[in-house]
C-alpha cells in the first residue's frame, strides 16, 4: 500500500509541530523526495488544524497569520505530493508497461522536476523568522483552555456532525466529490480529537486514520486517472477500458471496506457519538464553548462569571417566590447564563457603549449544536441592554424578534442589570431573596442604603421592577445570612 512512515506523537502540542515545520523545511530544502515533503505537509497540517480549533475561541491575530503562512506552503507542496503518489501508484498497480504507462510515467517524472522548483520557490518565500516569533506566542495561548475540556467536547461534537452529514451525502450519491468532502471532514474530526481530546483519540485515532487512508487512496487513484486522460496518455477504447477497469477495481475495493465499517448496524459513527455529549449534556457543553469564547475577549472575565452567579441566584429565587418566567423564550435560564458570560466581550473593541459592541460580536456567532440562530439573537439582545439606556420593544434591535418574546428578553436584561450592580457592591457573597406580600426583598451582604453604590443599585433594579410589576427593595442581609 502506498504511503510513507512518519513518527506521530499522540496529543503533541503546538510547539512540537511548529518546531517540526522548521526542522522539516531544512530537510526538504536538501531533498524534495517523497518522505520529507510528506512529513513537512503533515507538520503544517497539524499546526493549521490546531490554529483552526483555537480560532473558534481566541481572536488573537497571530492565529490567522500563522495559518495563512502555513497554508501557502502547504498548497505549494500539494501538487508535488500528488505527483509522488501517482508515480508510486504506477508501480503498485498491475499495469503492463504499455505505451500509456510509459507516457504517463515520463510526464510525471518531468512534472516532479518542475514542481520541485516551484516548491523551492515557496520555501524561499516562507517566513521562517516570523514563524519562530509565533512559536514564542501561540503555544502559551493553547494553555488557556484545558485539554479534554467541555468546550473541546462541544467542538468535537460539531466536527462529528459535519463528518456524519458528509458520510450520509457520500452514501446517497457515491460521487468522487462527496467522498472527497467526507475525507476532509473525517480528517478534521480526527485532528480535533488528537489535538484537544487525547483520551478519545487513543480509542478512535487508529480507526479514523485507517478510514482516512482508504479515502485518501481513492483520491490518489482519481487524480491518477484524471491526469492520464488530461495529457492523453490513455487513448483508444480498449486501452481506456483496461485502465479504467483496473483503477475502478482498486477504488471499489477501498470504498467497500469503508462501507463495511461505516454502514449498517455496526457502523462506527453511532459508537463514536455515544462517547460524545448526549442530549442532556449538550446545553452544558454549549455553555462551556460560549464561556471559552468570552474568556478571550472580556478583560475582567472573573467579574462576568461572578455576575453570572448572581444573575442565576436572582432568577432562581424569583422562580421560587412565584415570579416565574413565561414560555415565550425556550430555556430562559440558559439564555441568561450565556448572556452574563458574554456581556462584556465588546470591551475588546470599545470602552463606552461596549454593550453595543458585545451585541454585534454575539450576533456574528455561527449557530452551533444546542444553540441555534434564534438563541444567539436572544443572548445578544439580553446583553445589549444589560447597561446603558432602557430598552423599548419597538427598537430596531428587536425587529427580528417576535413581539410576544420581547417582554421576556427585557426581563432577563433586567435581572442582568441588577446582578451587575450588586456584583460591584458585594464583591463576593451570596444574596437571599424573599417575597413579602407584593414586595420582593433582596438581602445583600455588605449593602449600605446610604452608600454611594446604593444609588447605582436603585437605578439598576428599575428595569426588573417594571417588567415583573413587583417592587424590589434591597436591604442588608441579616448577620446569620
Amino acid at each position: 500500500m502506498p504511503g510513507y512512515p512518519i513518527n506521530e506523537v499522540i496529543g503533541a502540542g503546538l510547539e512540537h509541530w511548529m518546531a517540526g515545520v522548521v526542522r522539516e523545511c531544512e530537510r526538504v530544502r536538501h531533498d524534495f523526495a517523497p518522505e520529507p515533503v510528506h512529513n513537512l505537509r503533515v507538520a503544517l497540517r497539524r499546526c493549521r488544524s490546531i490554529a483552526e480549533g483555537f480560532m473558534a475561541f481566541d481572536p488573537h491575530p497571530s492565529w490567522k497569520l500563522m495559518k495563512d503562512e502555513g497554508k501557502r506552503l502547504f498548497h505549494a507542496l500539494g501538487d508535488l505530493r500528488d505527483t509522488h503518489m501517482m508515480l508510486e501508484w504506477l508501480e503498485h498497480l498491475p499495469f503492463t508497461h504499455d505505451r500509456s504507462f510509459l507516457l504517463l510515467k515520463k510526464h510525471l517524472s518531468l512534472q516532479e522536476t518542475r514542481l520541485a522548483v516551484r516548491a523551492a520557490e515557496a520555501l524561499q518565500n516562507f517566513d521562517g523568522k516570523q514563524w519562530n516569533s509565533w512559536i514564542s506566542v501561540l503555544p502559551a495561548r493553547t494553555m488557556l483552555i484545558a485539554s479534554e475540556s467541555m468546550a473541546f467536547e462541544h467542538l468535537a461534537l460539531q466536527r462529528w456532525n459535519e463528518a456524519y452529514e458528509m458520510h450520509r451525502q457520500a452514501m446517497r450519491n457515491r460521487s468522487y466529490a462527496a467522498y472527497h468532502r467526507l475525507r476532509i471532514a473525517l480528517k478534521k474530526f480526527r485532528y480535533t480529537l488528537e489535538n484537544f481530546l487525547p483520551t478519545r483519540h487513543q480509542l478512535w485515532g487508529e480507526e479514523l486514520k485507517a478510514l482516512q487512508d482508504l479515502l485518501g487512496e481513492v483520491h490518489d487513484l482519481h487524480v491518477l486517472w484524471r491526469t492520464g486522460l488530461s495529457i492523453r496518455a490513455i487513448q483508444g477504447q480498449e486501452l481506456r477500458h483496461s485502465w479504467k477497469r483496473r483503477i475502478s477495481a482498486e477504488v471499489e475495493e477501498r470504498l467497500a471496506r469503508y462501507r463495511q465499517k461505516m454502514s449498517g448496524p455496526h457502523s462506527l459513527f453511532p459508537a463514536w457519538r455515544l462517547q460524545l455529549p448526549g442530549p442532556d449534556h449538550i446545553p452544558e457543553t454549549a455553555l462551556a464553548w460560549i464561556e471559552a469564547w468570552a474568556s478571550f475577549r472580556d478583560p475582567d472575565f472573573l467579574r462576568s462569571k461572578r455576575v453570572a452567579g448572581l444573575a442565576l441566584q436572582i432568577y432562581d429565587s424569583m422562580e421560587a417566590a412565584g415570579i416565574s418566567s413565561t414560555t415565550a423564550v425556550a430555556n430562559p435560564r440558559w439564555i441568561l447564563h450565556a448572556a452574563a458570560l458574554v456581556q462584556d466581550t465588546g470591551k475588546i473593541r470599545a470602552g463606552k457603549k461596549h454593550q453595543v459592541a458585545s451585541y454585534r460580536l454575539i450576533r456574528r456567532l455561527a449557530p452551533m449544536v444546542g444553540c441555534n440562530s434564534e438563541m444567539i439573537r436572544q443572548i445578544a439582545l439580553t446583553t445589549r441592554f444589560h447597561c446603558g439606556g432602557l430598552p423599548r420593544s419597538n427598537q430596531k434591535a428587536f425587529s427580528e424578534t417576535a413581539e410576544y418574546q420581547r417582554g421576556e428578553i427585557i426581563r432577563l436584561a433586567g435581572i442582568l442589570r441588577l446582578a451587575n450592580a450588586l456584583a460591584d457592591t458585594l464583591a463576593g457573597g451570596k444574596i437571599g431573596i424573599e417575597r413579602s406580600g407584593n414586595v420582593l426583598y433582596i438581602n445583600a451582604p455588605k449593602y449600605l442604603s446610604l452608600d454611594k453604590s446604593a444609588e447605582k443599585i436603585a437605578a439598576a433594579r428599575h428595569l426588573l421592577e417594571i417588567t415583573c410589576q413587583v417592587p424590589i427593595l434591597i436591604r442588608q442581609a441579616p448577620a446569620e445570612q
